[in-house]
Parts: C-alpha cells; sequence; structure tokens
C-alpha cells in the first residue's frame, strides 16, 4: 500500500499539532511506519487519504459498535443538529438515556452524564472521596482510567506504549494519595488496606482491563475487592468506559456476580460522540451538587446531539441482545485464527475474548496483570501490524490495547484477516 499523502499529512500536522497527534497513542511510537489519516468510515470499513481501504477492528477505540455511519444513528445526529448543537440546559433526551442506562445496571439508580471517560472517573472520584470523608484511592498496576493528575501513576494503554511510568507535570502531593496494587493480586489489595489504616475512599478498577491489552479479572478477585471495601468501609467503583455495552448488555455486570458501588460509563453511551458518565445508588448520588456539597459541572454535559446519538445506539443494542453471542463468536475465530497463524511458524501467541472485545499477545503465558503483559514481544507484535496493515487490517496500534468487533464486521472480513496473518506471521517469523 501507498501512503505517501498521510506521510505528507502526517508531517505538516507535526508542525502544529505535538506530536502530529491528538492523542498520543495515535502516533504509531509502538509500531512501525507512519499513521494513516483517515477519510472517511463506512460499515466495517475505514477509508485513508491514500485511498487505501481497511477492516476497522479499532472502531474508534470502542464506540462503534455498530459500525461506521450507522443508519438510525446517523439519522437521529442529523435530527438532533437541526434542533442545536448545545443548548446548556436541561432536554428530555438526557433522562431519557438516563432511564435506559439506569435499567440495565442494578448498581445504578441515578446518573450524571459528562464530556468523556477521563472526566466520568474524575468525578466519581472526588465523589467518593466527598462520600466517605477520605483522602487515598486504590488502583492497579496498567489499568487507565484517564488522564486527570491523581490517575496518572503506572497507567497502561499510551503510557505504557512509550515506557513511562507516569507523567511529569503531575504533583507529588496529589499522586501520594493514590495506591498501588497488583491487578488480580488480593494480597497486594490487602497490604495497601493494612498500610492506609482505612483512609482509602474507593478502589477503582477495570473490571475487564483494556488499556494494558484484554486481561479481565477473576471472579475471585472482584469478589475479594468486594468483601475488603465493605469490611473497610471503602466504595468499589467498576470502570466500564471500555467495558460498558461492550463486553456484554451490561458490560462487566453482565459477566460477573460482584456488584459496584459506582460505575463510570463512555464511548459506547455516546456512540462515536463525546460523552461520559458516572452512577451509582441515590444515596450516594445525592452527595453530588445540586442535591449536594460535591460540586461537578460542565458546560457540554448532557449534549443533545450526543445524547441522540447514545440512545440510539442504546436501543439498537437492548432489541437485539443476541448480537452479543455473533459478536463473540466472530470474536474468538479472528484471535483462534491469529493464534493458529502463529503456531504455524512456532511464534507463541495467547488470546482472549470477552463479548465484542478481543486481545492477543505475543506471549507464551496467559497474562493476568501488567507484569505479564510488560512479557509481551512487542517487537514481533510492530512487526505483525504493520504487516496487517498493509493488507489492508486495521488493528489498535499497540499492543497493550483492546480490538473490536462490530455489528457490521462479517465471516468474510474474519477469514481476509485470517488469510492475511498467515502471510504475515510466515513473512517475519
Amino acid at each position: 500500500m501507498a501512503y505517501d499523502k498521510s506521510i505528507e499529512a502526517f508531517d505538516e500536522a507535526y508542525k502544529v499539532i505535538p506530536g502530529g497527534v491528538d492523542s498520543p497513542v495515535r502516533a504509531f511510537s509502538g509500531v512501525e511506519g507512519t499513521p494513516p489519516f483517515i477519510s472517511h468510515g463506512e460499515a466495517g470499513y475505514l477509508f485513508d487519504i491514500d485511498g487505501n481501504k481497511y477492516i476497522d477492528y479499532v472502531q474508534s477505540w470502542g464506540p462503534l459498535i455498530f459500525g461506521h455511519c450507522d443508519a438510525d444513528i446517523e439519522a437521529s445526529v442529523i435530527e438532533a443538529v437541526k434542533r442545536g448543537l448545545s443548548f446548556g440546559a436541561p432536554t428530555t433526551v438526557e433522562t431519557d438515556l438516563a432511564n435506559e442506562i439506569v435499567g440495565l445496571f442494578e448498581s445504578i439508580d441515578k446518573v450524571r452524564f459528562v464530556s468523556s471517560g477521563t472526566e466520568a472517573v474524575m468525578s466519581a472520584i472526588r465523589l467518593a472521596r466527598g462520600v466517605t470523608g477520605r483522602d487515598n484511592i486504590l488502583k492497579f498496576t496498567g489499568c487507565y482510567h484517564g488522564h486527570s493528575d491523581s490517575l496518572l501513576v503506572q497507567a497502561g494503554s499510551g503510557l505504557a506504549t512509550f515506557g513511562t511510568p507516569s507523567s511529569p507535570g503531575v504533583p507529588a502531593d496529589l499522586t501520594k494519595h493514590t495506591l498501588l496494587a497488583t491487578y488480580n493480586d488480593l494480597a497486594s489489595v490487602k497490604k495497601c488496606f493494612k498500610d492506609a489504616r482505612g483512609n482509602i475512599a474507593c478502589v477503582i478498577i477495570e473490571p475487564i482491563a483494556g488499556n494494558m491489552g484484554l486481561v479481565p479479572a477473576d471472579e475471585t478477585f472482584l469478589e475479594g475487592l468486594r468483601d475488603l471495601c465493605d469490611e473497610y468501609g471503602a466504595l468499589l467503583i467498576f470502570d466500564e468506559v471500555m467495558s460498558g455495552f461492550r463486553a456484554s448488555l451490561k458490560g462487566a455486570q453482565g459477566i460477573s456476580t460482584v456488584k459496584p458501588d459506582m460505575v463510570t460509563l463512555g464511548k459506547v453511551i455516546g456512540a462515536g460522540m463525546p460523552v461520559g458518565a458516572f452512577g451509582a445508588n441515590a444515596e450516594i448520588m445525592a452527595h453530588l451538587s445540586p442535591e449536594g456539597p460535591v460540586y461537578q459541572a460542565g458546560t457540554l454535559s448532557g449534549n443533545p446531539v450526543a445524547m441522540a446519538a447514545g440512545l440510539t445506539s442504546l436501543k439498537k443494542l437492548k432489541a437485539n441482545p443476541s448480537m452479543y453471542v455473533a459478536f463473540s463468536t466472530k470474536a474468538k475465530k479472528l484471535v483462534d485464527g491469529f493464534a493458529k497463524a502463529a503456531a504455524a511458524v512456532n511464534v507463541p501467541m495467547v488470546t482472549e475474548v470477552r463479548g465484542s472485545m478481543f486481545g492477543f499477545f505475543f506471549s507464551n503465558k496467559p497474562v493476568k496483570n501488567f507484569a505479564d503483559a510488560c512479557e509481551n514481544d512487542t517487537k514481533m507484535f510492530a512487526k505483525f501490524h504493520k504487516g496487517m496493515l498493509d493488507r489492508g487490517i486495521y488493528l489498535a496500534c499497540s499492543s497493550y490495547e483492546t480490538g473490536f468487533i462490530c455489528a457490521v464486521t462479517t465471516d468474510e472480513m474474519i477469514e481476509q484477516s485470517i488469510k492475511a496473518a498467515y502471510e504475515v506471521m510466515a513473512e517475519i517469523a
């Protein structure tokens, strides 16, 4: 494939945008080549400005569960735009979308909409601190919860891609209140609770981690977290910005029996529009302004265009819950094909699937935490990614990211992708 126009566009972007991109992982620093500059999307495909066509397994990093330019979502957005882009005032569509979410999540009585997943998590943690009157929070190495100061401590995703454990510009006075434990290791959590002497406001976790690759939490581990939070009076927050409506119709909570105290959401609930949300039971949410003293606000929160897009997306999912079986079947077929292609040339690979989410590591052992993920052969991944891209297969440009199946991913696309994987593995092994 030729990338001449994208290379030129990247050079131009670099002159006026830091790194040439508006989100670091897009710069392709963890893989080979130059990022394609996208012209448009259509169903399960992306097209770049050089005219190349790709099967899209990124889907805007998760939101586009119905693929690009879904007719129903597109129509709802156009209708909303005709009424106005933003009002800074209440609209009934906010209540409609909130009702859809509340109706699906047992742990949520009320929900507050914001404009991003980062904002949702930041606000949820502030609320947890306000409810408990405590300062410390506990997170897990490799879990990414957005780029707010308190959470840029041993994060995954883009920071893992660049080999950076945290970020300059984050005050030590803030991060000293962020305790780190090891994912799927309950003993490390118990030690944090013991050392903190009861001063932990909340434990925040991706119950299905998607930012160190796809690494689900063990059910016994989640049960242990629930017990420890109950014992010490801390709140348990499930960050389902990525897994919400992706792993199942109810996210991780459709798979696990563990009930969190608070939930953060994003991505699918905006269907590609900027959106985030956090929710909890009525008692916890009553602490939030204007009902309570914990302040949170946003000019574009509950934006009517984003709400319309998300409402249509969620209604379509609720009307067709059987599609999650198809998602999982196709995702498993894809990664099983990748694994067989790798095995054919004696390259180790482990895979994981949760609903429409999939992941794979060039590793010879199961990946249970961030340390395991870091043993992944990133050089092999970079070569594999480049080979697949050159054959029209658009995968996440980091070995620490998750891939996605959408409703318009066909069996033919899966088979084409597996065929490409065999070719690439034979070429690079």
